[in-house]
């Protein structure tokens, strides 16, 4: 039985954590699952933004408690798989969170680049309740997110923050209505699939990149010869030619 379902259309891949039962724990063949359709998707020119979400009422519940006592540097590095191979993702990440994100669940939705989070959604870290140190970078996700003064108070005073407190702190980008969820990262996902893709890639690595980058002319430097690259492309010269059409059928 599959751990998740597998969608590409429009451009934009989804995974959907698929075991509602359990909340969509976090396992190692669920972690497998996820690293394999990443693959798939990264080699696919057809997709250009990956959305992240689950099933039923929860977004993630965590690791299986059960890896987790029986925990080794290995295991734990496979079970961490899971999101980290959606974080080192060259192609850009939506977590629409639907519901609990729980300890590694919370570092599933970390690990992608924009959040958006349902009303009902809940994001707890957990860690230190259940006696366990965070793990997976989870603090520097969260220092590197939301601050020092949020993620201590997410991490070592456990508050647990629904949809509309996560956009408050910058924990998501945006919280909406339950209903309207998937059609609202969907909606932000269509901005990338609308790009060229090879453009979409680059600009992300960009960003990625202006994390070293401390100052303006250094990162006027860094983006220089990618630009200048991409204005010699031919997407580049068919979209300024269907523009400068668009202005003229209206002048």
């Amino acid at each position: 039985m599959s751990h998740l379902i597998v969608d590409l259309s429009d451009g934009i891949g989804t995974i959907t954590l698929n075991m509602p039962d359990a909340r969509n724990t976090m396992t190692l063949p669920m972690a497998a699952e996820i690293v394999a359709a990443m693959d798939e998707f990264e080699a696919s020119d057809d997709c250009s933004a990956v959305i992240v979400t689950g099933a039923g009422s929860a977004f993630c519940a965590g690791a299986d408690l059960g890896n987790l006592q029986t925990a080794t540097a290995e295991s734990l590095s496979s079970i961490y798989e899971g999101f980290l191979r959606i974080a080192r993702s060259t192609l850009p990440t939506i977590a629409a969170v639907n519901g609990a994100a729980v300890g590694a669940g919370m570092n599933l939705a970390l690990g992608c680049d924009v959040r958006i989070a349902a009303r009902r959604a809940k994001f707890d870290t957990r860690f230190l309740q259940i006696g366990l140190h965070p793990g997976g970078g989870h603090t520097w996700m969260q220092r590197q997110i939301v601050g020092p003064q949020a993620a201590f108070a997410t991490v070592i005073f456990s508050e647990v923050v629904d949809g509309a407190e996560a956009e408050r702190i910058g924990l998501a980008h945006r919280c909406v209505d339950d209903a309207d969820l998937i059609s609202a990262a969907r909606k932000l996902a269509t901005g990338a699939a609308s790009a060229p893709r090879e453009l979409v890639i680059m600009t992300k690595q960009t960003i990625r990149d202006m994390a070293d980058i401390d100052n303006h002319p250094a990162a006027v430097a860094r983006e220089l010869d990618p630009q200048v690259w991409t204005a010699r492309q031919p997407w580049f010269e068919e979209r300024i030619a269907a523009l400068k059409s668009k202005i003229s059928s209206k002048s």
